[in-house]
């Protein structure tokens, strides 16, 4: 990552990893740090599985995750990993042929539970299908599902037992000469996971699938990631993220986008600052915000966008975006261009007129970014 060295203080110093590749995405190393969700439709019911995988893709997963829970669910992946815009992992639990078949079936890598996926030697036959078939593989510890022995030794899940389960994995893995894994230690509770990620980060080089496991509904559950992940992440901790909500899987994708967007990791769409909205507001506010979130959904190109109610911090905040809109009075506020005030506009024609101004700089911002890469490099 580039170092800003006019803001130090923005500065995030990514833990050093070896990379591995799921498909075509690197994850670990120098690599953005990738963004995961996963299926929740039937794997049997492959139009509505490769219909939700694209929707994820469109929304902007680079990598999604589908349970293969029985031989069915193994033959209909291959269908869907032939029609999927990006890498398919297959969740693998209990029964480690579904592993194999997976791997036959064209997945990108294998995700296995290490407390209910049976004896070493099944975890073996598993390492070899993927070595066989170019997957990668991801080590998923638990809390809930812990190894009896752990539980016997620690009394509980704590981060101890997370960390020496991981590192029991990754021992069996590496005395089979396999390499291409990532980990992940997951817990619901948001304590007990940035501990045990703490403990693997400082007891491996292998990638980091950040998660806290089944943390909620949207709102609770983005809550609880955005504190969780973005802990870790600001730490420089984690190398991919799922952020696991009851709720549409493209929700899942947004929330990890916003995560890596506040920490300047990430840069996609539009990044939209606007006020809560009070009695000095000069348009409403909260509405028109709902309304550009939908109308600009389609611009993945990164720029910012400020929406203000009012000229209090209105100016200020137009002067570090993109293109922003700060109410006035009599019926209009003003528009601001690259941090400059250009013209007036009405409230009764702001939201037309907002998305026709970001859709111009985000192709000028495309143009400009095309250029640069064709110019030739400095002799």
């Amino acid at each position: 990552m580039s170092l800003n060295h006019i803001r130090p203080w923005r500065n995030i110093y990514r833990r050093k990893s070896r990379q591995i590749m799921v498909g075509s995405v690197p994850v670990g190393g120098d690599a953005p740090i990738s963004v995961q969700t996963m299926t929740n439709t039937a794997t049997t019911d492959v139009a509505a599985t490769v219909a939700q995988v694209q929707a994820a893709a469109e929304a902007g997963a680079d990598i999604v995750r589908i349970s293969v829970p029985d031989e069915a669910s193994a033959k209909a992946l291959k269908e869907i990993v032939a029609e999927s815009p990006v890498p398919i992992v297959a969740d693998i639990h209990f029964h480690y042929k579904r592993g194999i078949e997976a791997a036959e079936a064209g997945a990108a890598c294998l995700r296995i539970n290490p407390g209910n996926i049976g004896s070493e030697d099944r975890v073996r036959e598993v390492i070899a299908a993927a070595r066989d078939h170019g997957c990668s593989m991801r080590i998923g510890v638990n809390a809930g599902s812990l190894e009896k022995h752990l539980l016997e030794k620690y009394g509980e899940p704590c981060p101890e037992a997370m960390v020496e389960s991981g590192l029991e994995h990754i021992r069996i893995l590496q005395d089979n000469d396999f390499h291409e894994f990532k980990i992940s230690v997951k817990a619901s509770d948001v304590f007990l996971s940035a501990a045990a990620y703490q403990g693997i980060a400082d007891a491996t080089d292998a990638p980091i699938h950040l998660g806290i496991t089944e943390a909620g509904g949207l709102t609770s559950g983005t809550i609880k990631s955005a504190i969780g992940l973005g802990n870790l992440l600001w730490m420089g901790i984690g190398d991919t993220i799922r952020v696991s909500l009851s709720a549409d899987p493209v929700e899942e994708v947004k929330v990890g986008y916003e995560i890596l967007k506040s920490l300047g990791l990430r840069h996609r769409g539009v990044n939209i600052i606007s006020c809560p909205s009070c009695a000095r507001q000069g348009f409403d506010v909260i509405r028109t915000v709902e309304a550009l979130e939908a109308r600009l959904e389609h611009i993945k190109t990164p720029m910012s966008l400020s929406i203000i109610g009012c000229v209090v911090n209105g100016p200020g905040e137009a002067l570090m975006t993109d293109v922003g809109f700060t109410g006035g009075g009599a019926g209009s506020g003003m528009v601001y261009l690259a941090g400059k005030a250009s013209h007036k506009m009405s409230n009764d024609q702001m939201i037309e007129h907002i998305v026709e101004q970001v859709e111009k700089r985000a192709a000028e911002i495309e143009a400009e970014t095309a250029e640069e890469a064709d110019r030739p490099a400095a002799e």
